[in-house]
């Protein structure tokens, strides 16, 4: 059983949700490659073309990119010019984050949850499907996903928030990182 989270009991939850979801999302990866890989052989070994599963992989590549960012956000594995950054301190690292959470990050997905909202429900409206002939029938259900993609951001990035306060404040110790793990080995 894992350790208790420093983080008050409902940010701990919320940083479990995306912990579970992108562990979860990674599966969905290893079903991806293995339509993909079919997809392949079907076409070049027999001469078979499926729209069915070409649009299976890219809702399946949609699924993960958009779901599993928080995840992402959580691990610290967003790209990152890090020249200065990674010189600083724990503490200044922490105010360089929670900075970047709350005056860019926030916005940035407080705008996409409230631009795709329109854009979503219409796709409801009407239950919007593949424009394809044999295509998945549910793009109304992929649209869906980016309002979903903003809101776990929002809530994972309320967890930075939390979680950078109490590093600032001396309260807990900065999560171990990959990079700390190899320093100590």
């Amino acid at each position: 059983m894992p350790p208790p989270s420093p983080l008050p009991k409902v940010f701990a939850r919320l940083d479990s949700l995306n912990e579970w979801l992108g562990r979860g999302l990674a599966w969905l990866l290893l079903a991806m490659m293995l339509v993909e890989f079919s997809i392949v052989v079907l076409r070049y070994a027999f001469d078979i073309n499926s729209n069915l599963a070409q649009e299976a992989v890219m809702y399946s590549h949609a699924t993960v990119f958009l779901l599993a960012a928080a995840y992402a956000l959580r691990h610290d594995s967003h790209v990152r010019v890090d020249i200065f950054y990674r010189a600083l301190s724990v503490k200044k690292k922490a105010w360089i984050d929670l900075l970047g959470t709350v005056f860019l990050l926030m916005p940035v997905m407080i705008f996409v949850v409230l631009s795709s909202l329109g854009y979503v429900g219409k796709s409801w409206g009407i239950l919007e499907g593949s424009s394809e002939a044999g295509g998945i029938p549910g793009v109304f259900v992929l649209k869906t996903l980016i309002p979903m993609f903003g809101v776990l951001m929002i809530l994972q990035g309320s967890v930075e928030i939390t979680r950078n306060a109490l590093i600032i404040a001396g309260r807990i110790a900065p999560p171990a990182t990959d990079e700390h793990l190899e320093e100590r080995l």
